[in-house]
């Protein structure tokens, strides 16, 4: 404090007093956040005791990221400091989950020994909105069902619900997973394979078919086949002959039930992939029951 008995500081005694450089409190100053309360007769700048406090004030929101427009304001009292906080809080929230994304994607790089092409294509793919999202499973499904209206809306609905919903603040796993997604949705096999099993859905389907009797015959088939596996029967045992029989109908074309169910377990990948997106448990594929329906169908057909 200047010994004139005025109690100003001059810029030196207050970066002393603040611990802050004479540098950065002229800069404030000249930008306007931090305005002398008078000057002296010499032409230097004259700050008081609340200078001080605005001072510590102004490190605080600079500190905190606040830009000197926004400082301006709050100190001068043109914007409530609740507000601009919350404001802020909003805009460090955005700025978390776009490192986070940019984080996940930089360890799916990492752990893939990604190209720089496949590095630039799986950022694109991360950072793509719900909407964008969607709008690329939609083209999928589109694609998938065209002309087959007796397909179950139930498949169709699953299909287009699952595989979009990744979070806000992704982990790196649920990024990895997203983008395998959506480059899977792109390979030509995959929709080949896809194409084919609802091809297979719809002609087993009439119109007056009920909806979600696909996911009827799955839990039909995971019961009676996990009973007879409790009861020792193997795929090769004449007993099967009537389990199968009873799961499909008399008279059906085991050989083509047979390449449904591997084109089924082709695509299980989508449903895994969509689980780890979503965070939600990875989906029972139920390996074991659909293994031996395999089995004894290859037994019956030399598949």
């Amino acid at each position: 404090m200047i010994e004139d008995g005025t109690g100003l500081f001059t810029i030196g005694e207050l970066a002393r007093a603040t611990g802050l450089t004479v540098r950065t409190i002229r800069y404030w100053s000249d930008e306007g956040v931090l305005g002398p309360v008078t000057r002296s007769a010499g032409g230097y700048r004259l700050y008081d005791t609340e200078s001080v406090a605005r001072l510590e004030l102004i490190r605080t929101l600079r500190e905190l990221g606040l830009g000197l427009d926004v400082v301006r304001q709050v100190v001068a009292g043109e914007k409530d400091l609740a507000s601009v906080a919350a404001a802020h809080v909003a805009a460090l929230d955005a700025q978390i989950r776009s490192l986070r994304v940019t984080r996940a994607v930089l360890s799916t790089v990492a752990r893939r020994g990604s190209t720089a092409e496949e590095m630039t294509l799986m950022n694109k793919l991360a950072r793509l909105s719900a909407a964008e999202r969607q709008r690329i499973v939609d083209d999928f499904v589109e694609e998938t069902f065209s002309g087959l209206d007796t397909a179950d809306p139930v498949i169709r609905d699953r299909l287009r619900r699952i595989g979009v919903d990744l979070p806000d603040d992704p982990t790196p796993e649920q990024v990895d997973a997203w983008v395998e997604l959506a480059e899977l949705l792109r390979k030509d096999d995959f929709r080949a394979a896809m194409r084919r099993m609802i091809e297979f859905n719809a002609a087993g389907r009439g119109p007056d078919t009920p909806a979600g009797t696909s996911m009827w015959f799955i839990r039909r088939l995971v019961e009676l086949v996990g009973d007879a596996m409790a009861r020792g029967t193997a795929p090769e045992d004449p007993e099967a002959d009537a389990l199968l029989d009873e799961l499909l109908g008399e008279g059906t074309d085991r050989a083509a039930v047979l390449e449904r169910i591997d084109l089924g377990q082709e695509v299980a990948r989508y449903r895994e992939l969509a689980a780890v997106i979503s965070g939600a448990p990875e989906p029972p594929r139920y390996q074991a029951e659909f293994s031996w329906v395999v089995a004894a169908l290859r037994a019956r057909t030399g598949g």
